[in-house]
């Protein structure tokens, strides 16, 4: 019994993940907002209103994510500050990279569809992404 049980608990937990492939990468291109971010312990923050939105720009499995701003009239506000990003692939597991002059560090991907991201970074916090909604008041 004790065996059943442990292979039910590590195949629903190894379902959890998606198995990422290159084709999966285009879909990080864009636009992604900030939805939750769970911790560790379990606690969970939600993001109602989002003043930053990443930007993604990834061809060959090499770009930039940069931070942009959502303006009224509907276009993004940005600056010069990205931060370079490697895209690694292997066996269905995939790390974000990323490199700025002043530090490096690593997040995995847990899941990549057109509307959804979710990562997960080297202190096990995981963010849910979104993609925003557009909105003017034109």
């Amino acid at each position: 019994m004790k065996k059943i049980l442990f292979l039910f608990v590590l195949g629903v937990v190894l379902s959890c993940k998606q198995n990422i492939t290159d084709a999966d990468i285009s879909n990080l291109n864009g636009y992604w907002e900030i939805e939750k971010v769970e911790l560790p312990d379990g606690d969970k923050k939600e993001y109602k209103v989002n003043e930053t939105i990443d930007f993604f720009k990834i061809e060959a499995n090499k770009g930039f994510r940069k931070k942009v701003m959502p303006q009224l009239d509907g276009t993004y506000l940005t600056n010069d500050i990205q931060e370079d990003v490697v895209v690694v692939v292997k066996n269905g597991d995939a790390l974000l990279q990323y490199k700025t002059k002043y530090a490096s560090w690593k997040e995995e991907i847990i899941e990549l569809t057109k509307d959804k991201l979710v990562v997960k970074n080297q202190q096990e916090i995981e963010y849910y992404y979104k993609r925003p909604a557009k909105f003017s008041v034109k």
